[in-house]
Order: structure tokens, then C-alpha cells, then sequence
């Protein structure tokens, strides 16, 4: 995939996080900071940070439960090391840090 595929799906991916964070009632303040990174600050004051990285065409997430890659596979962001998907990934981290059930759903085509 080039640059400009990556940047894209990521951008995609970045927004569709947002706004399935922000509408599902999520007691988190949700930021874009600069290009590429989603800032979620949860009651708690802890956070999480969801942020594409170019130079290896991945998804990264930090969260209280570690670190996450994820790199698209033509069909879905998967994790580089067990394959789960980052929505479903996502909807475990941001459950156990924010202590509310989260679900959140990717769209087709990142």
C-alpha cells in the first residue's frame, strides 16, 4: 500500500473511532491532537492514544493494557501480533479503562 492509500484508510479509521466514541455516551473527552493522533481522556484522568504511524503503515493504540499495532489487510485493521480487529480490540480497551461497556463497529473500507 502507498502513502497516500495508508493515509486514507488511517484518516478513516481515526474518524470513525471518534465519532463511535463520542456518540456512544462514553464519559471520555475525545481530542484530535495535530495530524494523526486521537487523544482519549477518560474520567479517571487516565488515557489512551490512538494514532496512525506512516512509516510502518500501522494503527498504534496505547492504553493502561499496553501497546497495539495494527496494519490493514485489504479486508480489516488486524493486530500484527494475535490478529484480533481493532474495533473489536478497541471496544475491550476503552470498556475496561473507561468502566462502561463500549461497542464500537467499523465501517467498510477502513
Amino acid at each position: 500500500m502507498n502513502e497516500t492509500d495508508f493515509e486514507a484508510l488511517a484518516e478513516r479509521a481515526l474518524s470513525r473511532i471518534e465519532t463511535a466514541l463520542e456518540e456512544g455516551g462514553v464519559d471520555a473527552d475525545i481530542e484530535r491532537k495535530g495530524d494523526g493522533v486521537l487523544e482519549i481522556e477518560f474520567a479517571d484522568g487516565s488515557k489512551m492514544i490512538v494514532n496512525r504511524h506512516g512509516a510502518a503503515r500501522e494503527i498504534w493504540v496505547a492504553a493502561r493494557a499496553g501497546g497495539f499495532h495494527f496494519r490493514w489487510d485489504g479486508a480489516a485493521w488486524r493486530d500484527t501480533r494475535d490478529g484480533g480487529e481493532l474495533f473489536a480490540a478497541l471496544s475491550r480497551l476503552v470498556s475496561a479503562q473507561s468502566g462502561q461497556p463500549v461497542l464500537l463497529r467499523p465501517q467498510e473500507g477502513g
